[in-house]
């Protein structure tokens, strides 16, 4: 049993778009809208799978936009949104079923993983979470081209996916709403009892309904985030009598251990710099002072997480960190994909954006001598311009 699959509905026919193509495969920046779905959770490190549902008569657009993708086979949409999800759902129950299911509307391309993994994260606590997003706008009820009356927009959200579910629950829930004509998941969890909890969603997460959705859909890929910024980090630790290494995240059984307040990662803490650097926002001893007790033996995941949230509130996100880990021992390759994985999930981020690369010194200098292991991070933001 998987921990965590995703659902992207694709079987629409798109008519409101118009086009030759059904939207979710018309392009946006260079690649098919459905693929940029596809990829959001398919890289994310919270979603162990991913189950495309389809349009049969669509198939041979389905192969070109996914076929190179790492992909079950799709499964066969209904007539409607519900019975589209309610078949991938019965599909699933029969092929590999997962303890929670997160469905996507493919027509959303710009889904972040931030946004992913706060609704993924709801579940630890609910039966049931949506990405949503307040409403702000003054709201009008209108008769033709008239003003009836104004609507409190208090408490109001507009619901957005991923919209996300225990596997048993939204199954049995969508069974038993067959043919209710209901217009989200949401709706269909509701009207079966469940709580479902509201997640904050990004506001760029649009679904794209018309061509003018797709033009602004492709002003928000590369013109908002027009600031580009690159920070370099880089740390150094002794190394001293112990039974484990920590090095990005992941401890490796070893003889020894690093020394330091915290628990002297040299990876995360370079990496730490090296955001805080894009940000001119000085170094990790301004944020976390080696003399104040209250870091001592701190898990540096706790820093990590410290400039995430610094950078979300300014508004970018984290393109690329690349690590390089300057040791003699322990040997990195063996804890790679690990260290790649524990990376992408501080940092809120696909793996496919976590570069772990080591080295050693050709036993020159003090890492040649094994007295300390260092580490020097690149790290590439973009910011509004």
């Amino acid at each position: 049993m998987s921990q965590c699959t995703a659902l992207i509905v694709a079987a629409g026919s798109g008519a409101r778009f118009g086009g030759s193509i059904p939207k979710q495969y018309q392009d946006l920046g260079g690649v098919p809208i459905l693929r940029r779905s596809v990829l959001a959770f398919l890289n994310h490190p919270h979603i162990d799978q991913v189950q495309v549902v389809i349009n049969p008569a669509h198939r041979k657009l389905y192969d070109q936009a996914v076929s190179d993708l790492a992909l079950p086979e799709p499964v066969t949409g209904g007539e409607t949104r519900q019975d589209s999800v309610r078949l991938g759902l019965e599909a699933m129950d029969k092929k590999n079923r997962p303890k929670l299911v997160m469905i996507h509307d493919a027509a959303r391309p710009l889904i972040d993983a931030a946004t992913i993994t706060a609704v993924r994260k709801a579940l630890d606590a609910g039966r049931g979470a949506i990405a949503a997003k307040p409403l702000v706008d003054t709201l009008k009820r209108g008769l033709e081209d008239q003003i009836e009356t104004t609507i409190d927009r208090r408490d109001l959200w507009q619901a957005h996916t991923p919209q996300a579910f225990h596997f048993e629950d939204i199954l049995a829930a969508h069974r038993a709403s067959a043919g209710a004509q209901l217009t989200d998941d949401a709706a269909v969890a509701e009207k079966a009892g469940m709580k479902v909890t509201l997640v904050a969603s990004n506001p760029d997460n649009m679904k794209i309904t018309n061509p003018d959705d797709l033009d602004r859909a492709a002003r928000l890929l590369g013109h908002n985030f027009s600031d580009i910024r690159t920070g370099m980090g880089f740390d150094v630790h002794r190394l001293v009598p112990g039974d484990k290494i920590i090095l990005c995240g992941v401890a490796i059984p070893h003889n020894r251990k690093l020394e330091g307040h915290s628990d002297a990662d040299v990876g995360l803490h370079a990496v730490v710099d090296a955001i805080l650097g894009t940000m001119s926002a000085g170094d990790i001893g301004v944020h976390f002072p080696p003399s104040d007790p209250q870091w001592k033996g701190k898990d540096s995941a706790a820093f990590v997480r410290h400039v995430v949230k610094l950078v979300s509130e300014r508004g970018g996100f984290i393109a690329h960190v690349d690590v390089t880990l300057m040791c003699e021992q322990p040997k990195i390759t063996p804890h790679r994909a690990a260290m790649i994985k524990r990376l992408a999930e501080l940092l809120e981020v696909t793996p496919d954006r976590v570069s772990v690369k080591a080295t050693t010194t050709e036993r020159l200098g003090f890492t040649g001598r094994e007295e300390g292991i260092a580490a020097q991070a690149v790290a590439t933001l973009r910011f509004p311009g």
